[in-house]
C-alpha cells in the first residue's frame, strides 16, 4: 500500500495523514469549495477538488471519490469518521473498484449499522443487553404491552443512526403512542429508515466503550475502555481512558464481551463496542461503531499503539504482532473536544473567523488540530476545531495537566468549549469519578457555574499551581 486517499476533512484527515507520512505512504486529500485552503489540503501529498461546500455534493459524492482514487493509482481509502465511514454502500463500491477500504467489510457495517441487527447478531454470545423489544415496533398496542412488562420509563430508539436522533424517553403509558410516532418521523427524516424499538430506560448510566482490533487471521483483542459520559445532546465532549470506576475483573469481562461482539460479525480493523453501565457496575451492550472513534487518542496514550497504523497494517493483511497479555495500561489520558460552540448558549455553533488561534504544547500534551489562525470556521460541517489530549502518570495528574493545557490555549473570534472543559475538570463529581450521562444537564447550570468556575481568575490559579508543583519536582512543562 503506497498511496492512500483520505475521504474526510479537518483534524481527522490531518491526523491520518501524519501516520501515513511516518509509514512512508503518500496521502491524497479531497476538498470542497469551502475547504480549498484547509489544513488537510496543505498537509497532503496531493489534493483533489470534489465539489461545492454542502457535504452531499462533495464529501458524500461516492462515485467521484472512487473515480479520483482510481485515476490517481490509490491503493487504499481511509474514511476517518463521519461522512462515509460507516456506509456499507460505499464500502461495497470501494471493494468492487479493486481498492482496499481501510476499515471493516460492508457486511459487518450492515449488521452493526442496525441496532436491532446488532443485538440479534450478539445474542448467541450471551452478552448482557438492556431489556426491550427484539424487533422493530409494528403496532402501539404491542408496544404498550411490552413497555408495561419491562416497566416505565422506557426509551423509544431508532434502529439506524445515532447522535440522539430518533430517541424519546417515555415516562407514562399515555405518552407512548405520540412519542413513538415522533421518533419514527425523526428517524425517517434523519436516516431514511423509520424503524424504532423499545428499551428499558437506565436512569443513571455511564457510557463506557471498549476499543477492539481484529486482523484477517482470526485475532481479536480489546485495548481497554474509555469513559464517555460527559455529553451534550447525546454527543460526547470529554472522554478518558481508562474508566475511574471499573474493577480489573469487570474490565476483563467487558473487554471479552466486546471481543465477542466483534466476532459476531466477523469484524476486521479497529472498532468500538459501546455499553451502558449502571450504578452497580452491571453493563449492557448498546451498539458497535464500525470505524475509528473521535476519542481514539486516549487509547493510544495508555497503550502506546498508533491505531491508524494498526488499521493500515490490518488492511494490508498483516497479523497483529501482540497478544492480549502484552497489553498494559500506562497512566491515564483525557480528551476534550474543542468545538466552535458557545456552552453559555446551549452549545450552539459559533461560526466566525479565528482572529487568534494558538494551541498548547508540552510534555504529555497532544493536539489533533484541523484549523489555523485567520481561517473561517465552516458553517457546513461539524464545528469541532481540534481534540485536546493529555496523558498523565495517573488520573489526578491528567486532570491537572488538562487544566494547564486549557489555560495555554488561546482562541479569539469565536466561542469554544474550553471554559466548559475547565469547569468539568474542576467539578467534584468528575474528580471523584461519581458522574453519569446526566452530568451536563445536572451541573451545567448558572448556579453551579458561578460556584465552581470563576472564569479567568480560577483558571489562572490552577495554571500557576500546576507550574509550581512541576517546578518543585523538577518536571517543568515546556
Amino acid at each position: 500500500m503506497k498511496k492512500v486517499l483520505v475521504a474526510n476533512r479537518g483534524e481527522i484527515a490531518v491526523r491520518i495523514m501524519k501516520t501515513l507520512r511516518i509509514m512512508g505512504i503518500k496521502s491524497v486529500a479531497i476538498y470542497s469549495e469551502a475547504d480549498k485552503n484547509a489544513l488537510h489540503v496543505k498537509y497532503a501529498d496531493e489534493a483533489h477538488y470534489v465539489g461545492p461546500a454542502p457535504s452531499a455534493q462533495s464529501y458524500l459524492n461516492q462515485d467521484l471519490i472512487i473515480e479520483i482514487a482510481k485515476k490517481n493509482n490509490v491503493d487504499g481509502i481511509h474514511p476517518g469518521y463521519g461522512f462515509l465511514s460507516e456506509n456499507p454502500v460505499f464500502a461495497k463500491k470501494v471493494e468492487s473498484s479493486g481498492i482496499k477500504l481501510i476499515g471493516p467489510s460492508a457486511k459487518s457495517m450492515e449488521i452493526m449499522g442496525s441496532k436491532l441487527g446488532a443485538k440479534d447478531a450478539v445474542r448467541k454470545f450471551n452478552i448482557p443487553m438492556v431489556p426491550g423489544t427484539p424487533d422493530a415496533i409494528s403496532d402501539t398496542a404491542t408496544a404498550l404491552e411490552i413497555a408495561e412488562k419491562i416497566g416505565f420509563p422506557v426509551l423509544v430508539k431508532a434502529s439506524a443512526g445515532g447522535g440522539g436522533k430518533g430517541m424519546r424517553t417515555v415516562y407514562d403509558a399515555s405518552e407512548l403512542k405520540d412519542q413513538i410516532q415522533l421518533a419514527i418521523n425523526e428517524a425517517t427524516s434523519a436516516f431514511g429508515v423509520g424503524s424504532v424499538f423499545l428499551e428499558k430506560y437506565i436512569a443513571s448510566p455511564k457510557h463506557i466503550e471498549v476499543q477492539i482490533l481484529a486482523d484477517q487471521h482470526g485475532n481479536t483483542l480489546y485495548l481497554f475502555e474509555r469513559e464517555c459520559s460527559v455529553q451534550r445532546r447525546h454527543q460526547k465532549v470529554v472522554e478518558e481512558a481508562p474508566s475511574a470506576v471499573l474493577t480489573p475483573e469487570i474490565r476483563k469481562s467487558i473487554g471479552e464481551a466486546a471481543v465477542n461482539v466483534a466476532r459476531s460479525c466477523n469484524y476486521e480493523g479497529a472498532g468500538t463496542v459501546e455499553f451502558l453501565v449502571d450504578n452497580n457496575l452491571n453493563y449492557y451492550f448498546l451498539e458497535m461503531n464500525t470505524r475509528l472513534q473521535v476519542e481514539h487518542p486516549v487509547t493510544e496514550c495508555i497503550t502506546g499503539l498508533d491505531l491508524v497504523e494498526q488499521q493500515v497494517k490490518i488492511a494490508r493483511g498483516e497479523p497483529l504482532t501482540f497478544r492480549q497479555e502484552d497489553l498494559k495500561i500506562n497512566g491515564h489520558a483525557i480528551e476534550l473536544r474543542v468545538y466552535a460552540e458557545d456552552p453559555e448558549d446551549n452549545f450552539m455553533p459559533s461560526i466566525n473567523q479565528l482572529a487568534r488561534y494558538k494551541i498548547p504544547s508540552g510534555n504529555g500534551i497532544r493536539v489533533d488540530n484541523g484549523i489555523e489562525e485567520g481561517m473561517q470556521v465552516p458553517i457546513h460541517y461539524d464545528p469541532m476545531l481540534a481534540k485536546l489530549v493529555v496523558h498523565g502518570t495517573d488520573r489526578n495528574d491528567a486532570i491537572e495537566k488538562m487544566k494547564y493545557a486549557i489555560g495555554q490555549y488561546d482562541i479569539e473570534g469565536i466561542a469554544s468549549t474550553l471554559n466548559f472543559g475547565a469547569f468539568v475538570m474542576n467539578h467534584p463529581d468528575f474528580i471523584s469519578g461519581n458522574f453519569d450521562t446526566h452530568f451536563v444537564p445536572k451541573n451545567w447550570t448558572h448556579t453551579e457555574k458561578e460556584r465552581l468556575f470563576k472564569h479567568e481568575s480560577t483558571l489562572a490559579a490552577h495554571i500557576a499551581r500546576y507550574i509550581f508543583e512541576k517546578e518543585e519536582k523538577k518536571l517543568i512543562v515546556p
